[in-house]
């Protein structure tokens, strides 16, 4: 660091990127649970709900494939800082403007919009915590981070069932924008700082795919994290058409199932990221993980569906079997040196997010040759398979020193 520069006050760093990541998973969960009922509010009819709600899925996850690069390249070349006050100003006010939309291309729009905001809040705040932290710990404070922002997704699902659908889009906006207040305090990573001093290319995106090994490392740590995704973008967002085609008496509500889910997801974020601290590995973990959201998506396709109270239950613990993303992120941030790591960091988790759109059509268009259920679990299997094999090629990065550039 650099004499007379001044250092990030760690407890408080942690906080605003945690709360910075609840607002964002509020925001960015939200949709999930009042689809059903803005886009009956704005007059789209019931039969075309399922498609357009994957339309707007789509819209929202693909504006956060553009802002994860943008925001990622951003956050190299003119500091974490910047990303974590452009991206909430950004998304905040595209939710409350989401709360006065009136017809499905406005929405469609504000998806977008809100999606390339919601892009560059995660991987800043992993980026800031990680690198003003020590080695040996730094996984706590990641492990924090996640954790109290996965617990924004029951709020949302709180929010979304007691209040108008509207209302609930405005609280998340204004809550992101009281938080910019707190953000006043915070100063840029010392290693960032010394990096640029030193005149060293930053945020060049493409250095990603210059060597095989490091595209390979890239791509691996990527999908990785798609199962994640997979479950709360497929299995718990279309929970209602997925229940009632696997012959439930009662179909599953979609906010009760989101939140359920993301009980489980802060418990199992805690859970993964203290064991990788104890257990000094983040692959061991990430390992056990999977095999844990293996058994759960077969839980949902076959206790899921004997009662609602199943259903829910199952969902609580595909929650936790997911909660992986504590040390996904983490392990993200460590791979790469500090020329890239915020492109790294913010790229990675916003493609893995953006899968959905992937996952989404792969559901769409299978479902006419294999029904419902069974497009949701073979769009599963696949992504499972996948995961598994990317695990194998990603290196062990507990306790590795982050004070390095890429060449």
């Amino acid at each position: 660091m650099a004499s007379g520069e001044k250092k990030a006050p760690v407890a408080l760093t942690v906080l605003v990127a945690a709360l910075g990541y609840f607002v964002d998973i509020y925001d960015l969960i939200l949709f999930s649970i009042v689809r059903v009922k803005s886009l009956a509010g704005i007059g789209v009819e019931k039969a075309q709900i399922l498609e357009q709600g994957v339309l707007l899925l789509d819209m929202q996850m693909g504006g956060m494939l553009i802002g994860g690069i943008l925001w990622g390249i951003l956050g190299d070349k003119r500091g974490r800082l910047s990303v974590l006050f452009g991206s909430i100003a950004l998304y905040s006010t595209a939710n409350i403007a989401n709360g006065f939309v009136q017809t499905v291309p406005q929405y469609a729009a504000l998806r977008l919009i809100a999606g390339i905001g919601l892009a560059g809040e995660l991987g800043a705040g992993i980026t800031l915590v990680s690198e003003i932290m020590h080695k040996e710990s730094r996984g706590y404070g990641t492990t924090i981070v996640a954790t109290i922002g996965i617990c924004g997704a029951v709020v949302a699902a709180l929010v979304g069932d007691l209040f108008h659908w509207r209302t609930a889009y405005f609280v998340g906006g204004g809550m992101g924008l009281a938080l910019l207040l707190l953000r006043v305090g915070l100063y840029e990573s010392g290693m960032f700082a010394g990096v640029k001093a030193a005149g060293v290319k930053l945020g060049n995106f493409s250095s990603l795919f210059s060597t095989k090994l490091r595209a390979k490392k890239y791509l691996a740590v990527i999908v990785v994290g798609v199962p994640i995704w997979y479950a709360v973008g497929i299995l718990v967002t279309f929970s209602p058409e997925i229940g009632k085609a696997m012959g439930m008496s009662e179909v599953p509500a979609p906010g009760r199932a989101v939140m359920m889910t993301y009980i489980g997801l802060a418990a199992g974020d805690f859970a993964s990221g203290a064991l990788s601290q104890l257990l000094r590995s983040r692959r061991r973990v990430l390992a056990g993980f999977l095999a844990l959201t293996g058994a759960s998506i077969v839980a949902y396709f076959t206790i899921g569906r004997s009662s609602l109270t199943a259903f829910y239950a199952v969902c609580l613990v595909l929650g936790f079997a997911t909660g992986y993303w504590a040390v996904f992120v983490t392990m993200a941030s460590e791979l790469f040196g500090t020329n890239i790591r915020a492109t790294v960091t913010t790229t990675a988790p916003n493609f893995v997010r953006g899968s959905v759109v992937l996952l989404t059509f792969s559901f769409k268009h299978l479902k006419d040759a294999l029904g419902v259920v069974g497009s949701a679990a073979a769009v599963g299997a696949i992504t499972m398979a996948i995961a598994v094999v990317a695990l194998i090629a990603l290196e062990e990065t507990y306790g590795k020193s982050l004070d390095y550039v890429e060449d």
